[in-house]
Order: structure tokens, then C-alpha cells, then sequence
């Protein structure tokens, strides 16, 4: 479900998220502020010279040919503006809203770049089996930078996806799902300023961007504190751990 962001009601989007396992806010961030972050973000990429593909091999067959995507774990400690983004009352009330409590801890984040006329997709899976959760209270945020139509290889969900629970995800060509069908899924074309929830158990992906614009995003992957890890991952990514909103009430921190 999409919903405009002049001040929605927590409840409405909590209750949404429940049944559908995500919800699209519109216009979390201004226009302005979104142009902002595109130019820091490209700025940022080109700074570092970055040249390692995280294109998934199991994406070949989601297009004619090869493709690329540029990436950068950990923009916030590279650009304190990304750092003033993680504790933004406007995304960090949300996630707790949808997830249902008081306290937000960041486990991770990647900026990432789909380059005009290839840039990589996402076949269909959950983000479950990458870092798995005891009780499931781990969620996806998307900040869009710029538009992100459907050309653009936008994020795809399958409604209400998450009420099954954890799938059984092919080993091999990272996690992905054999199925259902990519096409089955839902597009959600977004414009710049939009910002798109969802938890780990819902079935995304995204396809190719084909247009002759870049897809600008930026992935903030969050969790309760109060819901332990049942496997240690992603021990590279700095800051895991850092309190985005409230307190860890647990004391247990970055694990």
C-alpha cells in the first residue's frame, strides 16, 4: 500500500504493514532533500573509486545481458550527512511503528547505484537467510534519491509474503528464490523522496534498469534490540548495533 507522508497516522501504516508486509511512504523526504542525497551519494561513490560489483550471479537470467550495480557498505561513515539520515524522527518513528515497538537498532546499511541502460537486478527472495532473527522483528527501509519507475528496475514485493514465515532459499547464487515466477511480483515505482518498509520475511527483488537515468537508493537494514540474532553475520558492517531510536535494553549491543 502507498501512503503520502504529510504526517500519516503510525497506526494506519503499522496496520497496513501487518497485513501487507510493507507500505510506501510517499514524500518522507522533500524533493530537495532527496536531489541532495543523490549528488552525495554519486559524489561519494566516485570519491572512493569503488570498482567491485555486487551484482548477484543468480541475476543473469533476469536479463539479455550483462549488467552492473555500484554499491558502498557503511555510507555513514564515510558522509556524516548519511549519519544526520539514520536518526531522522521521520524514518526512525515509522520503523518502530511498523515493527511494533519502542526501540530501533541499525544492523546495516548499503548505498546502492543501478547504472542507466543495465543496471542490475534482484531475483525474488527474502533478506531472512542472511541474517536470521529469533523472533522475526528485522526490517528494510528504501530511501529513493531519485524516481524509480518501473524502467528503472523498481522494487517488486508479493503482498502478504511475510505471514508464511522463513522460505527455503536456493544455496547457491545468493539466497535466491526458484519461486514464485519474478514477474508475479507487485511493482512499486517510487518518485524521489519516497521511502518504501518492509520486513525480512517478505518476498522483493527488482529488475533491470533499462532506462538512461541511474537509480540512486540507499538501504537501511534495522532490527528490535530485544530480538537476538540466531546466527552472527555481517560482522564487517561498522556501527552494527548503534540505537537509531530508544535504548538496548538487553546491553548486548554489536552482535
Amino acid at each position: 500500500m502507498t501512503i503520502t507522508s504529510d504526517k500519516p497516522e503510525l497506526s494506519t501504516l503499522a496496520q497496513q504493514y501487518a497485513e501487507d508486509g510493507f507500505v510506501l511512504v510517499k514524500g518522507l523526504l522533500s524533493k530537495e532533500e532527496a536531489a541532495y542525497y543523490r549528488q552525495r551519494s554519486h559524489d561519494l561513490l566516485a570519491q572512493l573509486n569503488r570498482h567491485d560489483d555486487p551484482t548477484w550471479q543468480s541475476a543473469m537470467g533476469l536479463s539479455d545481458g550483462a549488467t552492473r550495480l555500484q554499491h558502498l557498505h557503511d555510507a555513514q561513515f564515510y558522509d556524516a550527512e548519511f549519519s544526520k539520515l539514520l536518526v531522522d524522527p521521520r524514518f526512525t518513528d515509522v520503523a518502530a511503528a511498523v515493527m511494533g515497538v519502542d526501540n530501533v537498532q541499525l544492523h546495516h546499511t548499503k548505498l546502492f547505484v543501478k547504472p542507466p541502460e543495465n543496471g542490475s537486478p534482484f531475483p525474488l527472495h527474502q533478506d531472512y537467510p542472511f541474517f536470521p532473527h529469533t523472533y522475526h522483528r528485522v526490517g528494510a527501509v528504501i530511501f529513493h534519491f531519485d524516481d524509480a519507475p518501473v524502467e528503472k528496475g523498481c522494487v517488486r514485493v508479493i503482498p502478504g509474503s511475510h505471514k508464511d514465515g522463513p522460505r527455503e532459499h536456493n544455496p547457491e547464487g545468493s539466497f535466491h528464490l526458484t519461486e514464485p515466477a519474478f514477474e508475479v511480483a507487485t511493482p512499486q515505482p517510487a518518485e524521489a523522496g519516497d521511502v518504501l518498509f518492509f520486513t525480512y520475511l517478505t518476498v522483493h527483488g527488482s529488475g533491470v534498469n533499462v532506462s538512461d537515468e541511474a537509480r540512486t537508493t540507499w538501504l537501511i537494514q534495522y532490527r528490535d534490540p530485544s530480538d537476538p540474532p540466531t546466527v552472527k553475520t555481517h560482522d564487517h558492517s561498522l556501527g552494527q548495533g548503534m540505537m537509531l531510536r530508544g535504548v538496548d535494553p538487553t546491553g548486548r549491543s554489536a552482535v
